[in-house]
């Protein structure tokens, strides 16, 4: 069963995105506007939703893994009463066709950019509890929104298997690690390294729940550890849990092992984040 969207949003000039593949596994290979992808929980008519989230697919800023990173963690927040939109978001460096130039590319913060035209539309709306949640590469730009000063200001960020900051380029892990390509890429996480107590622009202002894979070798555990670090020196609120068993990219399917787990966490935490926050 396809889960379609209740409404898409366009943020941005630019043709609709189109997306490759099958359900449940289609990605967005080379997003051509900002948009969003609005599934909105199921209520009662009398009935408003318990908060809204902000949901950032993952795919490496090269691709937008759209269902399993996206559309999957929407209806499981919508299961619980909130409202998600997932950013379909242009990705840095891609040729992006403008003008006469063909080499023409999006810039190394268009992610950013277009996160940013996500807030702008929610600040459009009734007032509800905001929350952001993303997973790998989107998990990153998560921690990235949940650091702007913004009329519209979350109440907690979800970041799951993220490079957040072992990928800059004076805090690599492993040590020695190539730059990204392409440049912009790169540039985007040098510019905006996330839970790093030495780089104060990329710390959240809100409660922070981390889900990690111990022996990750795609996104090293050093991301989490300089983000618990840097939580405790900071006084920043935030809750981490780190799973042995779990590979790269597991979110809501692959829980045969002790990350099984983190669903139920996250849950909790979320209740608790909506309990105490002012929309």
């Amino acid at each position: 069963m396809i889960f379609e969207s209740d409404e898409i949003i366009a943020l941005s000039a630019g043709a609709a995105n189109c997306l490759d593949g099958t359900w449940p596994d289609r990605v967005c290979r080379q997003p051509t506007r900002a948009e969003l992808h609005v599934y909105r929980a199921p209520m009662p008519i009398s009935a408003t939703a318990r908060g809204r989230a902000l949901v950032y697919a993952g795919g490496g800023y090269l691709q937008l893994v759209h269902d399993k990173e996206g559309v999957e963690i929407a209806r499981w927040l919508n299961s619980q009463g909130i409202d998600a939109y997932v950013l379909l978001h242009r990705l840095p460096g891609q040729r992006n066709g403008q003008g006469n130039d063909p080499s023409s590319a999006w810039p190394f913060d268009i992610a950013l950019q277009d996160g940013l035209r996500a807030l702008d539309h929610l600040a459009t709306l009734p007032p509800l509890p905001l929350l952001h949640v993303g997973l790998s590469s989107g998990g990153h730009l998560a921690g990235v929104m949940s650091c702007q000063h913004h009329a519209v200001q979350g109440c907690g960020v979800l970041i799951a298997y993220a490079p957040v900051n072992a990928n800059h380029r004076d805090y690599k892990a492993p040590v020695g690690k190539p730059d990204f390509p392409p440049p912009e890429k790169q540039a985007f996480y040098n510019a905006w390294p996330i839970g790093l107590a030495a780089e104060p622009q990329g710390l959240p202002t809100m409660p922070i729940f981390l889900a990690y894979a111990l022996h990750d070798a795609i996104v090293p555990i050093e991301h989490a550890l300089n983000f618990i670090r840097s939580a405790r020196d900071a006084g920043l609120q935030l809750d981490a849990h780190i799973f042995n068993d779990a590979p790269h990219g597991f979110a809501l399917r692959e829980l045969g092992g002790s990350q099984q787990a983190w669903p139920t966490l996250a849950l909790d935490w979320i209740a608790r984040r909506l309990a105490t926050a002012n929309p």
